[in-house]
């Protein structure tokens, strides 16, 4: 009689097979991602169906590798940028945890700092065992919804100018930031895909920010002042977005800097947004340019590009 060992053994060896022949039906394609892309290559995964003499068969069923980053720079190319501009955007699908990215630039981060700043002043709160003092809330409501700048300057200066930042952008994972010297924060250097980790900060689980710091800075973001209602929010439905915007007029040039952040909801999906632009002749031009980018990253993942808004047509 065949031992409890030996028909353990056999049964080990029949599955390991089986699992071998599955394993070996994996095989590439190229497939055709989005009209006027270049083909991507995309992995198959085997499925089984029956042969001729009724066994069964693996046949490999395309599933199409996207290259968004790919999309996303087809999108930006065919956007209005003016000669001597740059754009730079990121954007991160929320829900499949998939993104893209265009532009390796640093720019000025204008007003969207004031997202870092507070994002920093909360942090440190929080290793102080501490909640924000009446005059920070204050400073902290004027700063975000109307972007006051006397507000982020005592801001600034409570959390220690650049070397705060600095320290606070090393835990979230900002890698290409840098505070702005002195009391010139809006100078501060940044990358999309360096705000796009801010959003993450701000929008998501995993962050050195607990669940209430999360809370009041998305509060914050979501309740802008009418004025300044533009930037990323051109990519969602309606009101469902949370952002800040940034704007600056370079006195050596007199070209402007135009930023957005946040977070927008298209079709019940979240997506967090990053645009950053400079060398604008004016600051209307620049809200387009930014508007168009917004709309093009996150048709990347819908597929489907927002018209124009009264905003973006300005100046």
């Amino acid at each position: 009689m065949e031992s409890r060992r030996a028909r353990r053994t056999r049964t080990l060896i029949c599955a390991a097979a089986a699992s071998a022949v599955v394993m070996g039906g994996t095989a590439y394609v190229t497939a055709q991602a989005h009209s006027g892309v270049p083909a991507v290559s995309s992995a198959v995964t085997p499925s089984a169906s029956a042969s001729d003499n009724g066994e069964a068969s693996v046949e490999p069923v395309a599933q199409p590798a996207v290259d968004r980053d790919a999309l996303l720079a087809e999108a930006v190319r065919g956007l209005p940028v003016e000669d001597g501009a740059d754009v730079s955007v990121a954007v991160l699908d929320v829900d499949s945890g998939e993104g893209a990215s265009y532009g390796e630039g640093t720019f000025d981060t204008a007003s969207i700092v004031k997202v870092d700043i507070l994002a920093t002043l909360l942090l440190q709160a929080q290793d102080a065992g501490r909640q924000l003092t009446a005059a920070e809330q204050a400073y902290a409501t004027a700063m975000i919804e109307h972007s006051d700048n006397d507000s982020a300057s005592a801001l600034w200066r409570t959390i220690g100018g650049a070397q705060g930042l600095d320290a606070a952008n090393e835990r979230f994972g900002l890698t290409g930031t840098e505070g702005g010297d002195g009391m010139l924060w809006g100078l501060t250097q940044t990358t999309a895909v360096d705000q796009l980790a801010l959003l993450q900060q701000v929008f998501g689980e995993e962050s050195e920010l607990d669940a209430a710091s999360r809370s009041y800075l998305q509060e914050l973001m979501g309740q802008i002042a009418a004025g300044q209602q533009w930037g990323v929010s051109a990519a969602g439905d309606d009101a469902a977005w949370a952002l800040k915007n940034g704007w600056l007029p370079r006195t050596a040039t007199g070209l402007w800097d135009v930023n957005s952040i946040g977070r927008v909801t298209v079709g019940g999906r979240d997506y967090l947004v990053a645009v950053l632009s400079d060398g604008n002749s004016t600051k209307g031009k620049g809200i387009a340019l930014v508007e168009a980018a917004a709309r093009a990253a996150v048709s990347v993942f819908t597929g489907v590009s927002l018209p124009t808004s009264s905003a973006a047509a300005a100046g």
